[in-house]
């Protein structure tokens, strides 16, 4: 296909073909005097071109047309003695009346044919780079930095009589066109990064209007890029503009408006070229409703190609750079929001983009899609459960199990089925049979017939079969899977952390066997305490109907557990909780401190109470009173023993050293009811603790 350079060359050459032959037809001309008469029009149209460059509106006068297309016959051998130019022309209409002169019918021809005459180095000197040079010479003449308005007044004074008024701009962006074709890329290239650094130089702050060379390099630099047939081989101009739009932002500069989010849409570029650019633009946008926003061309963009243009945002996964106008967000982020935002435009090619992106973002909004848009998850588990590469597979099954919970109509469960099916049925996908288990258990449909095998891979430890995927089946099938529970959790070595699903088990009867298999577990591998904690804690948060259940549990294990266990839960009682979690989480911290005498758990306690009840203790008096009553019921029951004494003593210039605030809270303590604290603390700890204290420019009062 022809570009625009050819149309008008061929527009130009068949037009001074009509007038040669409508010139021999008045002259008796015929044959080959007809193809040089062409050539003859041909060269008077350049040398009207040529004249037309001249001070003025880009016009011929009356006389400087009848000297290059005469009226009558032409003396001698010029013109080849033939006559009727000026009609000819008219009458073909490349040149009609305007004014008292003639101009040219067509405009952008016009401009084309112009530009191929213009002196390209002289025009761009005196439209743009004399005015920065004249700013340069104003400086160093007047030895120190004139102000911004007596440089551009300077500017101004150097350029008033420009040759070329602005609405002829279009022959000196056809000759910076044509440098291009000829020259090559290299040398537009530099007139580019020449006129981008004039424009550096000339913009000025704030919203003031621009002057002639500010106006000529801005217009040029944009009009060049929009009207070369590719804009590839000036990336690199395009990547310091896009720098510099960022520096003119935070110098408080206004970025002309030519090169707004448009301009960037409308660049005759590949796609991941104009995504790479508007990653480096959208760090500077401006708040919402303060402006263009380049994130609006890229959500445009986004709307228009739903398909294509994911894969481009996805390479922005990699760019945390913090956005000007709300630094919380990143690119990332924004790249994320915008993906999420626009889903429902090509939900299937999406979560393709998200997957092949491999990225920990993606992952973030894959997850966001199982929950929000279950049925197109399915459909993606479904395609990478038969794709022969193993990443695929594996991302199946992974996103299947994130997305089983969420499923909504049988269609996108039989999906599910169908691909956990698909990958048990392969030999080579072993490490994937133990999830795809997981799976089918999940599903009512196929429970019973695959949960024998997953329970026997469960109670071997199995990594990949998750005991979540076990717990749906506990109500239908209690007894074999608490079997397997109690197996996994008794071998040797085995992860506890199954512990801390079974506090979904909410059914009473079922919970109180679940309770009692903690009680079993935790007795025979105490190092599972803190799994154990965290069961009890998942319990305690699901309100007060818990106590009937959890109270024989927590009980028994306060009075006769293992010390692990007890320093573990004393952690867990120590905190303040939920409304929900509150009074029950007290009664058995006062439970636990009525018969607790073992100082490592005592001391545990001490610790969780500052580091849960102090950053948050200091805001009201009650939770501070509060604070300060479990510290010293924890001291008094400490210094019963030598040993609990010295480790009371030791623990709270350690907290002092190092929880923000707790050294000024027990300071104010110490002084406040000396004779209380004297018995509980020593005369060195309170001397190091009032120093802290001091150290903090807390004064303590005496």
């Amino acid at each position: 296909m022809p570009d625009r350079d050819e149309v008008l060359g061929a527009y130009l050459d068949l037009m001074c073909l009509r007038i040669a032959v409508r010139l021999a037809a008045a002259n008796g001309m015929r044959g080959t005097a007809v193809r040089r008469l062409a050539a003859q029009v041909s060269g008077q149209v350049h040398e009207a071109a040529r004249r037309c460059l001249g001070p003025g509106q880009g016009e011929l006068d009356r006389a400087a047309f009848e000297a290059v297309f005469p009226w009558g016959p032409v003396p001698g051998e010029r013109l080849g003695g033939t006559t009727g130019w000026a009609s000819a022309v008219l009458t073909e209409g490349l040149l009609v009346p305007a004014g008292e002169g003639y101009r040219f019918a067509h405009e952008e021809l016009a401009d084309w044919i112009q530009g191929a005459h213009l002196d390209l180095d002289a025009a761009l000197h005196a439209l743009v780079h004399r005015g920065w040079i004249a700013q340069a010479e104003a400086r160093r003449g007047w030895g120190t930095m004139p102000s911004e308005a007596r440089v551009r007044r300077q500017a101004r004074r150097a350029t008033r009589n420009l040759p070329v008024p602005r609405h002829r701009i279009g022959p000196v962006v056809h000759a910076l066109l044509l440098l291009g074709r000829q020259q090559g890329p290299t040398e537009l290239a530099g007139r580019l990064e020449e006129l981008l650094d004039a424009l550096d130089a000339l913009l000025p702050p704030g919203r003031t209007a621009p002057d002639d060379p500010t106006w000529w390099a801005t217009h040029l630099l944009a009009d060049v890029l929009l009207s070369v047939p590719d804009a590839t081989p000036y990336t690199r101009v395009l990547r310091f503009l896009a720098e510099r739009i960022g520096a003119w932002r935070t110098q408080g500069r206004c970025v002309p408006e030519e090169f707004g989010p448009r301009f960037w849409e409308a660049l005759p570029l590949p796609e991941p070229e104009r995504f790479d650019l508007l990653r480096r633009l959208v760090v500077a946008d401006p708040a919402t409703g303060d402006g263009p926003r380049y994130l609006d061309a890229v959500s445009r963009l986004l709307a228009a190609d739903p398909i294509g243009v994911p894969r481009h945002l996805t390479r922005w996964f990699h760019d945390d750079t913090p956005l000007v106008a709300t630094p919380d967000a990143t690119v990332a982020t924004a790249a994320q929001a915008l993906l999420h935002t626009h889903r429902s435009g090509a939900l299937d090619d999406l979560t393709e983009a998200l997957v092949d992106s491999a990225h920990r973002r993606a992952d973030e909004l894959l997850a966001v899609l199982a929950e929000e848009e279950p049925s197109a998850v399915c459909r993606a588990v479904d395609r990478w459960a038969h794709d022969e590469r193993p990443a695929r597979r594996v991302a199946a099954l992974a996103y299947a199990l994130r997305t089983a919970p969420h499923t909504r109509t049988d269609a996108d469960r039989a999906l599910l089925r169908h691909a956990a099916l698909t990958l048990l049925a392969r030999p080579a996908d072993l490490t994937l049979h133990g999830g795809a288990l997981a799976l089918l258990v999940h599903d009512p449909g196929t429970r019973a017939r695959y949960l024998p095998q997953a329970l026997e891979r469960f109670a071997a430890g199995d990594p990949q079969l998750p005991a979540s995927a076990l717990v749906a089946a506990l109500p239908s099938h209690p007894d074999p899977v608490l079997d397997a529970f109690r197996t996994r959790l008794r071998a040797p070595g085995a992860d506890g952390g199954a512990l801390r699903t079974l506090a979904e088990i909410t059914t009473p009867a079922l919970a109180r066997r679940v309770s009692g298999l903690v009680r079993e577990i935790v007795e025979l591998r105490p190092e599972t305490a803190g799994h154990a904690a965290a069961y009890v804690e998942r319990r305690l948060e699901q309100g007060p109907g818990t106590r009937a259940v959890l109270f024989p549990l927590i009980s028994g294990l306060i009075v006769d557990g293992p010390v692990q266990v007890r320093a573990a839960l004393a952690a867990v009682f120590a905190e303040p909780g939920t409304a929900a979690s509150g009074p029950l989480r007290r009664e058995f911290l006062d439970l636990l401190m009525a018969t607790e005498r073992d100082p490592s758990v005592l001391d545990a306690l001490l610790r969780a109470v500052a580091a849960s009840r102090v950053p948050t203790g200091r805001g009201t008096e009650a939770h501070t009173a509060d604070t300060r009553e479990l510290v010293h019921r924890v001291g008094r029951l400490l210094v019963r023993t030598p040993e609990g004494a010295t480790r009371f003593d030791w623990a709270l210039v350690d907290l002092a050293r190092h929880i923000p605030g707790f050294a000024e809270l027990v300071a104010g303590w110490l002084s406040g009811t000396p004779q209380e604290w004297a018995a509980v603390v020593g005369p060195s700890t309170r001397r190091m603790i009032e120093n802290l204290a001091g150290e903090r420019g807390v004064r303590v009062p005496a």
